[in-house]
């Protein structure tokens, strides 16, 4: 029996032009691709952009008739996965990221941190480096992307000190990425904060379909409180591979990605080898995920 999980990316995916063959799928998403084309780098830009194309390859699939029985995000692609799940809708998807990309870029221009992808390490190795130079200078591993691929996160000293550590413990790569801050690390505390007080007149419902979660890795049950999660969700790892785990030992052997890029599509393949893999970024794509999955 076919289980499909759907996937949303996240920040990081985007590109010049991404979506714009989709946009008859969400005509709104037009004005946001427009902004982000202008100014690539904003994280004011960028998060809504990224958000409008995972809505538009979304609608393209439920007009294509393709059936799924869970979803899932990486980090900004959460807000796609609650919109998509009925969690909340597209149009609070939009305001809840306007308000988050607003404090979340004030927090990099007020931060001296930054992030590094680790290659070849085991979680346990990774973590207790972080641990131990956590005692001077801040760094915790903060994304676990599949089996061998951990971000870290911190102050500058932090990652400069982890990097040389890393590779002594055998790391094949410590890559530092082009990002303006610390993402899901406790350097994102004040943001995340602030987030919370502004968010609390949005209204979320519990959804129907199952909702895997960032945090902790696996179905989230309880949506009483989700300025609070999603507050939290700044500010905590991003437990990608626990999730996509906890979908396998559900049942659920098909993954389609939807939004631009086909980052997670790389770590469904590392981590679950024998899961069907697809994705939507445009037409193209839309074409043969039709092919695979209907």
């Amino acid at each position: 029996m076919t289980k499909t999980a759907l996937l949303f990316s996240g920040q990081g995916s985007q590109y010049a032009g991404m979506g714009a063959e989709l946009v008859e799928y969400l005509p709104e998403a037009a004005d946001f691709l427009k902004r982000f084309n202008s100014e690539p780098d904003s994280t004011l830009t960028v998060q809504p952009a990224v958000f409008s194309v995972s809505m538009a390859a979304f609608n393209a699939a439920r007009t294509a008739g393709i059936k799924f029985q869970a979803v899932a995000g990486h980090s900004l692609g959460e807000y796609a996965a609650l919109a998509a799940c009925g969690a909340s809708t597209p149009e609070d998807g939009f305001g809840l990221l306007e308000i988050r990309g607003r404090v979340m870029q004030k927090a990099a221009e007020n931060s001296n941190g930054g992030m590094a992808a680790v290659l070849g390490l085991e979680n346990a190795v990774v973590e207790a480096v972080c641990n131990e130079i956590s005692s001077s200078d801040y760094v915790s591993a903060v994304n676990y992307n599949s089996p061998g691929q951990i971000v870290i996160a911190g102050t500058e000293a932090g990652l400069a000190k982890a990097g040389e550590l890393l590779k002594s413990k055998g790391a094949k790569r410590v890559l530092r990425l082009n990002v303006a801050a610390a993402f899901h690390s406790e350097l994102m505390r004040e943001a995340a904060e602030e987030f919370k007080e502004l968010i609390g007149d949005f209204k979320f419902k519990t959804p129907e379909i199952p909702f895997c979660s960032n945090v902790t890795g696996a179905v989230l049950d309880d949506f009483s409180d989700m300025p609070g999660y999603l507050a939290r969700h700044i500010c905590s790892p991003v437990r990608f591979s626990d999730q996509l785990f906890a979908l396998e030992k559900a049942g659920f052997n098909t993954f389609l990605e939807l939004g631009p890029g086909k980052v997670l599509s790389g770590l469904v393949k590392k981590t679950l080898p024998s899961a069907t893999v697809c994705n939507i970024e445009d037409l193209k794509s839309l074409e043969a995920a039709k092919d695979i999955l209907l």
